[in-house]
């Protein structure tokens, strides 16, 4: 159990920490720094008390340069072993988690505080946790994703659904959330973002992602908005290739900015680098995360950022396509990021920072910026407080009534009426038929709903369940015959647009046991379609919906 910094500094760090609070709330304008408003009590009239953080500059002082460049790094791990062995050689100042190092909600806490007690500075853990499409922990309440969120149109729905995640993720002693989203998906054919984003309108991804953050630190956790400078109008996906997107820089200002203009107007911890070529913004052709232009030119300068950068993974093949392994994080850090998210091996890029420090290619207040904002971070976040869980009580935190309940009611707000011509719904009364994914989970909805559900061939009308099944929607609508059908998308609802010879067309945004359940309960009448659509479908705008929202 961490009580207090182990170090030197451990009883002025401390003392100046219990000033601070909670560390979870208070940050405000650029995102990512700590408020200068005293927090305790000044030692006598008219003299403030020192700001919370007012520790750190000299802490850094007192570090070498092996331990100054471990805190730039964020590795993945195989086993605790393993990650004892990085955090006592290499000092990293953080661990991402995946469901490899994930059992049960007891054991993962006793690891995290494993972990913890191991490092002499607190360890940022983190998980790429975004809900929907991109999850981690096999255990927490299940919520739709951002699209869905997005349908919904309501940022408290943002903030709701984050804190539950933010909440049972520090219970686990998670502390570092690689989300929410922030890029506007203007490209249906987008094949790494799609339904991870809140939608395709600068302003209503904004106030969603603003929502989030919020949502996040209220649960105790650091946020992280992701994929500066916006990662929505492609269709190569950077985990395989280096996308490259022809935004003019007008065009960034107006669709791909806001968002993060929202997220750090939100106090937002980190913000994520896309690994993209935007030649508006750069003609060098360095993707985003090496590019200085874009990191401290626009991200620090224009926008005013003054938080932690922190890359994407570093295993991805569009940062590693123009520049070895060993150039790559010396090339991001001087571009102006802080972490280097799984670098390919640790071993290797910490020797390569090491080196470019010594030599002066890295020049050491370029370090010492970094390494400043990192603790700035776990500070305010209040990991020198103290981050030690209690594995016992954690399975309690998770999948609360209240969780579930909240999903929910999120899952039954997205839901979205996008066609209905001949007032085909509901279908109480009428005998269904149901195909395609998740059909037994959907018949077994409706039937809960009172909706009688049969064979294709008796039924008055079928359902068809789709999840990103693209044009080939056409041929599956066609498949069923002359009688009435229902399309419902459960993925991408960019599926509708091939949906045309149907009667009736709605989207959840997600196959989850909560949206299907929120499909029964619209389809049988049970609940009204008040979603609204997030991104343009089927020659439909964003903001349409054809139930009473």
């Amino acid at each position: 159990m961490r009580a207090s910094p182990p170090l030197a500094f451990a009883a002025a760090a401390l003392a100046l920490a219990m000033a601070a609070g909670c560390g979870g709330g208070g940050e405000s304008g650029k995102g990512g720094r700590a408020s200068s408003a005293p927090s305790g009590t000044p030692g006598s009239a008219g003299t403030p008390a020192p700001a919370p953080d007012a520790w750190i500059p000299g802490r850094v002082a007192k570090m070498s340069v092996a331990e100054k460049v471990g805190q730039l790094f964020v590795p993945t791990f195989s086993s605790r072993a393993d990650a004892v062995e990085k955090i006592k050689k290499y000092h990293v100042g953080g661990l991402i988690y995946f469901p490899g190092n994930i059992s049960t909600p007891e054991r993962t806490a006793a690891q995290s505080n494993a972990l913890q007690k191991a490092s002499e500075i607190p360890l940022l853990l983190g998980v790429d946790e975004e809900q929907g499409i991109v999850s981690r922990t096999p255990f927490v309440t299940r919520f739709p994703g951002n699209m869905a969120l997005g349908a919904t149109g309501n940022p408290a729905d943002a903030r709701a659904a984050a804190q539950v995640t933010g909440t049972e993720l520090r219970a686990i002693g998670i502390n570092l959330d690689y989300a929410p989203d922030a890029d506007v998906n203007v490209n249906p054919r987008n094949p790494v973002i799609g339904l991870r984003s809140f939608g395709a309108d600068p302003a209503l991804v904004s106030k969603m992602v603003a929502g989030a953050v919020g949502g996040y630190q209220a649960g105790g956790i650091a946020a992280t908005a992701k994929h500066f400078p916006g990662h929505g109008d492609t269709a190569t996906d950077s985990h395989t290739g280096l996308p490259v997107i022809k935004h003019s820089r007008a065009e960034w200002e107006r669709l791909d900015a806001p968002p993060f203009k929202a997220a750090i107007a939100a106090g937002v911890d980190m913000i994520m680098t896309a690994h993209i070529v935007v030649p508006k913004l750069d003609r060098s052709g360095d993707p985003a995360t090496l590019s200085k232009t874009v990191l401290t030119g626009l991200l620090r300068g224009t926008l005013g950022y003054q938080g932690v950068i922190t890359t994407d993974s570093l295993e991805m093949a569009g940062v590693r396509e123009k520049y070895g392994d060993a150039q790559v994080p010396v090339r991001a850090i001087n571009a102006g990021a802080d972490q280097l998210l799984m670098p390919p091996s640790l071993p290797r890029a910490h020797r390569a920072v090491v080196k470019a420090v010594r030599s002066g290619t890295i020049t050491r207040k370029r370090l010492d910026e970094s390494v400043t904002r990192i603790l700035r971070l776990k500070q305010r976040r209040g990991l020198f407080q103290g981050t030690a869980v209690d594995p016992a009580e954690a399975g309690s935190v998770i999948g609360t009534s209240a969780h579930k309940a909240t999903a929910r009611r999120v899952a039954e707000r997205a839901v979205t009426l996008v066609r209905d011509d001949d007032g085909l719904l509901p279908l109480k009364g009428r005998k269904v038929a149901v195909t395609g994914p998740e059909s037994g989970t959907l018949r077994t909805a409706l039937r809960r709903h009172g909706v009688t559900t049969t064979s294709p061939g008796s039924a008055d009308v079928t359902v068809l369940t789709t999840k990103n099944a693209g044009q080939a929607t056409a041929a599956r609508v066609r498949a069923l015959g002359s009688g009435p059908v229902v399309v419902a998308a459960l993925g991408l609802p960019y599926d509708l647009g091939a949906a045309g010879g149907a009667e009736a067309m709605l989207a959840t945004y997600s196959s989850s046991a909560v949206s299907v359940d929120a499909l029964g309960k619209v389809l049988s009448g049970a609940a009204d379609p008040v979603g609204r659509l997030p991104v343009p479908v089927a020659g439909k705008p964003v903001g349409h919906g054809l139930g009473r929202g």
